[in-house]
């Protein structure tokens, strides 16, 4: 068996509020291999950016997190800062959701990059500067001899963050971790972003966890999807046995609200009823089932562990939290959350 680059074990994540503790992450299990990539979905406060941000040690104070994050032999649980940060950039680069956040307005773009660089590698300013001009060529910046000098503002979002995946990858880490990379970017410059990150792990030869609320950017680059809701890993497969063969209904709502190609465009999307649970304090039985369409009174009271499902998409293991798993998957897509576009009125002319 391949020996995982990053294996996660009974990771629980608690947040101290004025309101009450909040479980942001309730015992998940993961393992991400070499050369893969994982794609990790679900709504917003489903858990996704929490599980990134406690494998780099990024997590605010008030985080009580307790469990196993292992890189290879070494246990990044309980590391201090100092020696996180020499894993950091050289071992594990994040591009966040924001690159303005993330760049700093008052340096170079080029100057930036550099920077990443001289933490880990002993270059002079020279052979510095050439890399960066490298890696920015790499990932799609035009004329990057000349816009190396130039300031983050003068850069569009889409370009900004190619920028942020040169940085991610300049000292060709074994693992990326790319935090929504493509949101607010319109559909053209998603793809040039995806690009840049197809880029990256080629260049690198690293491992990707690309985190997304939208299953629709996970597609063409996964080989591997996570679902998560509530803080926990609801279902998880190969990225056929979840766009094909789905589990849980909650991935057949989110399948649902991608727009499709081969639709006549005249029906509204799919929508999952209702809003996600409070994660403060514990409530009884599936975190899904105020929302399900195929809930009954199991569903109320015990709580779906995460458990194999018998999938004609491959050997692969697939997995779902799930009471009525085995029934779930034989279900057409269209039947779990029917088109509501006959329920709304027509815009006015």
């Amino acid at each position: 068996m391949v020996e995982p680059l990053l294996d996660i074990k009974d990771l629980d994540v608690r947040f101290s509020t004025s309101e009450g503790e909040t479980r942001a992450i309730r015992g998940i299990n993961l393992s991400l291999n070499p050369r893969e990539v994982l794609g990790i979905v679900g709504e917003s406060g489903s858990g996704k950016s929490v599980t990134a941000l406690a494998v780099m040690g990024l997590l605010a104070k008030n985080a009580n997190v307790t469990g196993s994050i292992h890189m290879g032999d070494r246990e990044l649980l309980g590391m201090k800062d100092r020696q996180l940060s020499s894993i950091r950039g050289l071992k594990i680069g994040m591009i966040f959701q924001d690159p303005l956040t993330s760049l700093n307005p008052v340096y170079s773009v080029g100057w930036q990059v550099e920077e990443a660089i001289s933490a880990h590698q002993d270059l002079s300013k020279e052979k510095r500067r050439a890399e960066a001009i490298r890696l920015l060529e790499l990932v799609g910046i035009p004329r990057a001899d000349d816009r190396v000098d130039d300031y983050p503002h003068e850069f569009s979002g889409g370009m900004r963050q190619r920028v942020v995946i040169a940085i991610a990858m300049a000292n060709n880490p074994q693992i990326i971790l790319a935090d929504e990379p493509t949101t607010a970017l319109d559909v053209t410059v998603q793809a040039q972003v995806l690009e840049a990150l197809q880029v990256a792990i080629d260049q690198s030869h690293a491992s990707l966890v690309l985190i997304t609320h939208d299953l629709g950017v996970v597609a063409g680059l996964a080989s591997r999807v996570v679902v998560m809701y509530a803080g926990r890993i609801v279902e998880i497969g190969t990225a056929d046995a979840i766009f094909y063969s789905p589990a849980m209904p909650y991935t057949h709502g989110l399948l649902g609200s991608i727009p499709r190609v081969d639709d006549d465009g005249g029906a509204r999307l799919r929508q999952i009823p209702g809003s996600p649970p409070s994660m403060i304090g514990t409530q009884p039985g599936c975190p899904f089932a105020p929302r399900c369409p195929l809930r009954k009174d199991i569903c109320l009271t015990e709580e779906p562990a995460l458990r194999s499902v018998s999938s004609t998409t491959g050997t692969e293991a697939h997995q779902a939290a799930c009471h009525f798993a085995s029934d779930v998957v034989t279900m057409p897509l269209a039947s779990m959350f029917p088109d509501t576009s006959d329920d709304h009125e027509e815009p006015p002319q």
